[in-house]
């Protein structure tokens, strides 16, 4: 048992290349289920995603050589999308995925009974490839973005005048993957917005929440609730944030909008929240 956990650290290490990371999820005997320890270690991988540019992402689902051909086929399908939608809930985005293929059983290519066991463990599997993006295209990227106008601040936009139908994006408040709380950096912005805010009481909105990377039939998950409902706890805690800062909480609603509109750039900048005016007052 020591050696077979032995060799499966060896196997189940994330693969680095200057083009690739790849990672192996390792599953019971006719299941697909992720155990917990897979799902840790998934998630560790996940980390490292969020910190490249990836082109795709590849997932591929295999069985050992037990069962017949059209059950290990179903199977690895079927491991392959429990994958997919892990990355889903941790907010990788789908368009990304480019497969995700039940490759079926994979034939063992030894004889003795001891090794058998191990390399069947081995290859009940879905193995993950992340392509990265060339320096040339990330470059590329850069310099589309330098060339784009600059857009007014969020602070100037709600010094001036609105009107009923406005939306404003609060585009400096970035949120942790997978949490509705925003990220240090982000404090100091949120803060003057909430000074802006509560000096125009007669502006009344709605704040809404956004994530960025899901389906748009579907929520992502918060992790630290595990409820489906991320873009709506991203709405409410600004919403109690603004409540704290002395913003009117009659002024204010808020509600989640999934992933109904994404603003197709980074997926950092979909993890957002967004306020529509809904009343402005007559002296405003």
């Amino acid at each position: 048992m020591k050696n077979f956990l032995f060799i499966l650290f060896l196997a189940s290490s994330f693969g680095f290349s200057q083009k690739e990371l790849i990672h192996e999820v390792y599953f019971e005997t006719d299941k697909y289920k992720v155990l917990d320890t897979e799902q840790n270690r998934l998630l560790l991988y996940l980390i490292k995603l969020q910190e490249v540019d990836i082109e795709k992402i590849e997932i591929y689902g295999f069985c050992d050589d037990r069962g017949s051909d059209s059950y290990n086929l179903e199977l690895s399908q079927q491991r392959a999308d429990a994958i997919k939608s892990i990355l889903s809930d941790n907010e990788i985005d789908e368009a990304i995925i480019s497969n995700v293929d039940g490759k079926g059983k994979i034939l063992l290519k030894v004889v003795n009974s001891k090794d058998a066991d191990i390399l069947r463990g081995l290859n009940r599997k879905v193995e993950i490839i992340a392509t990265l993006k060339t320096k040339e295209e990330i470059e590329i990227k850069k310099v589309v973005s330098k060339r784009s106008p600059k857009e007014p601040s969020t602070i100037t936009k709600l010094n001036g005048d609105l009107k009923v139908g406005d939306k404003i994006h609060f585009k400096d408040v970035l949120f942790k993957t997978n949490y509705s709380f925003v990220l240090p950096e982000s404090k100091k912005v949120l803060k003057n917005i909430a000074e802006v805010l509560k000096k125009r009481k007669g502006v009344y909105f709605t704040i809404q929440g956004h994530v960025c990377c899901t389906q748009n039939s579907r929520d992502a998950m918060d992790k630290q609730t595990r409820k489906r409902n991320l873009s709506v706890a991203r709405a409410k805690y600004i919403y109690d944030y603004l409540a704290k800062q002395g913003v009117d909480k009659r002024r204010m609603k808020y509600k989640g909008m999934r992933r109904l509109f994404p603003l197709g750039g980074d997926p950092k900048f979909d993890r957002r929240v967004e306020i529509e005016i809904t009343y402005v007052a007559d002296n405003e």
